[in-house]
């Protein structure tokens, strides 16, 4: 018998999961209901359903209503893609009401938030899962065989270098998550994943936090000092903007034109926004030190106006070092089928032995989002692939991986490194 999801929130990050019940899965999972604080882009999403995927229009609710849809559809779990900061609104209703949770990344933005989770799981003893992909890629994977494998002894040392570029870097500048109440800033919201990587690479968890973060290239002031000026807030159907590289048409692409030109007149949400315009409160440039319980010591950067998108990571240990480069596909959410969204371009994966040859080792090529996670993670989730011991997140990884983000805020805020036990009762 299939099991059933409802969807509570039908932004960009929606797609891949009904993508995936309605397509290859669609033998294992059923839809039963969407949810959103936008009708309009509920509907978008049911034309998508039965015009693209074959699918059945699924009933709709609004986000007023969620109590309503799990009494009337009864699912089994529910599926929370929406705006980060309401996240735990959804998946602790959704545990009272006796379903489980499957969330977006992250979990939740802040330590109240996170608690107030991590406590309705002790009490109602359902289950959250983070949908953390980037662990199942190969190559991530092959990182972490050679750890566990003790290929370089016991890790002493991470340096994690992120780079995001002018297309995808710059989106999260044009989007709702530019305000940090909504987001938790990249942080929280984008390096979830790579502290969820390391956690998970290592088997340890974050210590002590220390950081340094500012914005230092998107923004009205930032632009004008270089002597860019872009007197607009957003870009669609603006003359002024058709010559600005970092401005994006929303009325060009028909899936960004359907979730949110379209919808705009219900709720006034703006996909569009000017890059170097006001109102910018998250960083752009961003470095961070960790101490896991492990000793460890990871250095860590991620900055959003990189000339190519990707990741080098050097983890050192008393048996030598391992170095993987990967180079992905750029992105603008929402801007083509999921399958595109962090695709891997080139991987190289490197094996220096403290004494001994270093060797390139061979990794597979992940087909598909997010370096070929994407797939591998789906059909377990919905499909009927038998889980992988340790891959799976759950509500603590969640939380681990956001508190390595929030105490790097709060670093950022004082000038002070933060216990990270002193956030949530893990």
């Amino acid at each position: 018998m299939a099991k059933t999801y409802a969807l509570v929130g039908t932004g960009g990050r929606a797609r891949m999961f009904y993508e995936a019940i309605l397509g290859p899965h669609r033998a294992e999972a059923r839809l039963v209901a969407l949810c959103d604080t936008n009708q309009l882009r509920m509907d978008f999403t049911n034309k998508v359903i039965v015009d693209e995927l074959g699918g059945t229009a699924v009933p709709t609710y609004k986000a007023s209503s969620f109590a309503a849809m799990i009494a009337e559809t009864r699912p089994s779990t529910v599926i929370v893609t929406s705006i980060d900061r309401t996240h735990h609104l959804y998946i602790i209703a959704a545990l009272e009401a006796g379903c489980d949770v499957i969330t977006e990344k992250p979990m939740t933005t802040d330590p109240e938030k996170c608690q107030a989770i991590l406590d309705a799981v002790e009490r109602t003893g359902r289950q959250v899962r983070v949908t953390f992909n980037y662990r199942y890629a190969p190559h991530n994977s092959a990182l972490r065989e050679l750890i566990a494998e003790g290929a370089i002894g016991k890790v002493t040392s991470v340096h994690f270098e992120w780079l995001l570029d002018t297309r995808h870097g710059a989106d999260y500048f044009r989007r709702w998550h530019r305000d940090k109440r909504n987001s938790g800033g990249l942080m929280v919201h984008k390096s979830t994943h790579h502290f969820d990587l390391v956690n998970f690479w290592l088997g340890s968890q974050p210590e002590t936090v220390f950081g340094m973060g500012d914005l230092k290239f998107y923004g009205r002031a930032n632009a004008e000092e270089r002597g860019v000026f872009t007197p607009y807030t957003r870009t669609t159907g603006v003359e002024a903007a058709k010559n600005d590289p970092f401005a994006i048409d929303l009325t060009a692409n028909p899936i960004q034109k359907g979730l949110y030109w379209d919808a705009e007149g219900e709720d006034g949400y703006q996909r569009d926004q000017n890059v170097f315009g006001d109102g910018i409160s998250i960083e752009d440039t961003m470095n961070v030190i960790v101490r896991y319980r492990n000793k460890a010591v990871m250095t860590y950067s991620l900055y959003a106006y990189a000339p190519w998108e990707g990741f080098n990571v050097a983890i050192n240990g008393t048996g030598g070092r391992l170095e993987l480069t990967v180079h992905e596909n750029s992105y603008i959410n929402a801007g083509a089928g999921s399958e595109t969204e962090g695709a891997a371009k080139g991987v190289k994966l490197y094996h220096f032995p403290l004494h001994g040859e270093p060797r390139v080792v061979p990794v597979q090529h992940g087909e598909g989002g997010h370096g070929g996670g994407d797939k591998i993670m789906l059909e377990e989730i919905f499909g009927n692939a038998t889980p992988r011991p340790g891959y799976g997140a759950n509500h603590r990884d969640g939380a681990l991986s956001i508190l390595t983000g929030i105490a790097a805020n709060k670093s950022f805020a004082t000038g002070l490194p933060v216990d990270v036990k002193t956030l949530v009762k893990l």
